[in-house]
């Protein structure tokens, strides 16, 4: 019994990255909702892609959204797309009436390609 205990333990201590980022994004989703007023904008980060989606909790319904395949430049950098993902996403909501917007980082850290994104957002004129 006590073995079996064990590793059950030892499987709760190994865990991925992947879990690990998945247990922060409930978190903060714990505390931040979009709104139709004020929509939350969510930003998903793969080993080859970036995007970002301005959603609306309350309807369950996806404003916007801009990944970097429909970005088009010459850049290949990894920040400066992700700030032309900020800028486009922002150009999106001014579309639609939208100035403010609560930031959802979605587990990952604010730093590097995430905070690029936030800065383009910032830059674009959403408010957050």
């Amino acid at each position: 019994m006590h073995f079996a205990f064990y590793i059950f333990n030892l499987n709760m201590v190994k865990q991925t990255k992947q879990l690990k980022r998945q247990k922060r994004h409930k978190r903060v989703r714990a505390k931040i909702k979009g709104t139709s007023d004020r929509p939350r904008l969510s930003v998903f980060r793969s080993n080859l892609h970036l995007s970002a989606q301005l959603i609306d909790d309350a309807a369950g319904k996806t404003v916007a959204a801009v990944s970097d395949k429909e970005i088009k430049t010459k850049i290949k950098a990894k920040k400066a797309v992700a700030y032309e993902i900020g800028k486009a996403v922002a150009k999106k909501a001014a579309e639609k009436k939208i100035k403010e917007v609560v930031f959802d980082r979605g587990g990952y850290k604010f730093h590097g390609i995430v905070a690029e994104l936030a800065k383009g957002a910032r830059e674009g004129g959403l408010k957050f």
